[in-house]
This record gives structure tokens, sequence and C-alpha cells, in this order.
């Protein structure tokens, strides 16, 4: 099961991102459009989901003495895709993928010094060899080659991705996952929804049932992911999740006709290479 949540993650979050890269491609949707009509959706999915599965939410919770990590980690979100969507919208799909590994270097060494049960060498090793191959995959004539918003994204990522992983760690020794995603996308679309109302005329309904189902995927995905991190930690989670990049990366070179690029291609190999030692060493 442990292996299992993770993984499904991974499948759903590949399905949800292909689908944003084709919707952004359609004409008068840009960041603001997706992420203004995406973050209401995001809420209602979830709101159903909670009112099936009923865990618990009260008000000691989000004003006790978790408050301050509650906002940090929703303002961290919304900052963090706000400013991924604007990159994904005038880059290629496999390079945005790709370079969200390599931020989760940071997240391992990071995760691995400050809780003691994150400290599986069997596990940090081939988790660390999978960011570093994603690293030497982008580095090109000596410097990393990135367009200017994906540099951004990556930059932004590189300092914020330790901090979250850290506050939705502690989150989540007290917070059902299904829970703390009601919030986030709650208080979420709360601040996005106002800021971006004017662009809802561009949505066709074309776009909108794609935005309704990768807006599903991603809900689900999430959850998962978090349940996952309760159920077998941050590093075990993040380099079994690696596989959604690279499921990412087949579908923008069959789906949608990106360029192939062989310095990526034997990264993601090693990836998985990662991922069946991590696994083999964790037998879960």
């Amino acid at each position: 099961m442990n292996f299992f949540l993770p993984v499904l993650a991974a499948f759903l979050q590949a399905s949800s991102f292909t689908l944003d890269k084709v919707i952004l491609s359609i004409k008068k949707i840009d960041f603001r459009t997706y992420t203004g009509i995406s973050f209401p959706l995001i809420f209602v999915i979830n709101l159903i989901i909670f009112f099936l599965i009923k865990p618990p939410l009260t008000y000691e919770m989000i004003f006790g003495k978790l408050f301050w990590y509650i906002l940090a980690s929703i303002f961290l979100m919304i900052i963090g895709n706000i400013i991924y969507y604007k990159a994904l919208g005038k880059d290629k799909l496999s390079e945005i993928e790709v370079i969200g590994l390599i931020t989760v270097l940071p997240v391992i060494i990071f995760s691995s010094l400050i809780f003691s049960d994150e400290r599986k060498l069997g596990i940090i090793i081939p988790a660390l060899i999978a960011s570093l191959a994603m690293i030497w995959s982008h580095w090109k004539g000596g410097k990393f080659v990135l367009k200017r918003d994906t540099l951004f994204f990556l930059l932004l990522y590189l300092v914020t991705s330790p901090i979250r992983t850290f506050i939705i760690k502690i989150l989540l020794e007290t917070w059902n996952p299904i829970s703390l995603e009601l919030l986030h996308a709650g208080v979420t679309a709360a601040v996005l929804t106002p800021l971006y109302r004017k662009s809802y005329s561009a949505v066709t309904l074309k776009a909108f049932s794609l935005l309704v189902l990768t807006n599903l995927l991603t809900a689900v995905a999430w959850i998962l992911f978090y349940f996952s991190f309760q159920a077998s930690g941050i590093v075990y989670t993040v380099l079994l999740f690696s596989l959604q990049p690279l499921l990412v990366y087949m579908a923008s070179i069959f789906l949608l006709k990106e360029k192939t690029d062989h310095k990526k291609t034997i990264a993601f190999i090693i990836v998985l290479i990662s991922i069946t030692v991590a696994q083999i060493y964790s037998g879960k």
C-alpha cells in the first residue's frame, strides 16, 4: 500500500500536467485564467471528497498552535502555483517537469538533516543520485539553459520547497490530508478568484471541461501524496513521485510531439534505477 500511494499520485498528476499544457495552449487561456478557475474547482472537488470521507476539521485545528504554519503553507502554495503556471505557459512541458525534479534535491537534504526518521541511507542515496542526474541533464556549455520565467520558477522552488516540506510534515502529524487540502484550496480560491475573475470570459465549454478533469486528477493526486507523506515519509515519497515527471516527459514526446533530449532520457533511466534500488531497500 505504501508503494501504491505515491505511484498512483504520480500517474494522476502526470495526466493532470499533460492536460495543463494542452489547456494553456488554447487561445486566450493564460496562467491567470487557469489559476483563477482551477482553485475554485479544486475546492469544490475537495469539498465533495471531504463530505464523503468526513475527516476531522475543527476551529481549534485551524486557529490553534499550528495557525502560522497553516498560513505559511497557504502563502507558499499560492506563490508557487502562480509562478509555475506562468512558466508553463511559455515553456515546453518536458522542460518544466524535468527541472521540477531538481527541486527535490534540497528537500531530500533538508528533510534528512531535520527529521531523524528520514535518515535512511538506502533511500537517501538513490534519491540524491536521481536528483543529481536531473541537474546534469540541464547542464549545457558550462551553464543551465533555461528560459527566464522557467529559471525564476526553479530558483523560487529551490528556496521554498524545503521550507514548505518542513511545514507540511509538521501539519500532517495532526491533520488529515483531506482536511488540509480542503483548507488550502478554499483560501487559495478566495484569494485568486477576485484577482482573475475578469479573465473568465475567455473560457469556452471545451476548455472548462478540460479544467474540471485536470483539477479532479490533481486534487486526488495531492491527497494521496500527503497520505504517503504520513505513511512512508518525505524522502521515500518524493523519490517514488519522481515517476511523475518521467510520465509527463513521455507524454510530451508521444502526445504533444515535443523533441526528445538524450541527456534527459538518460537522467530518467537513472531515476527509474534509483527508485528500484530504494524500493528493494525499503521492502515496501
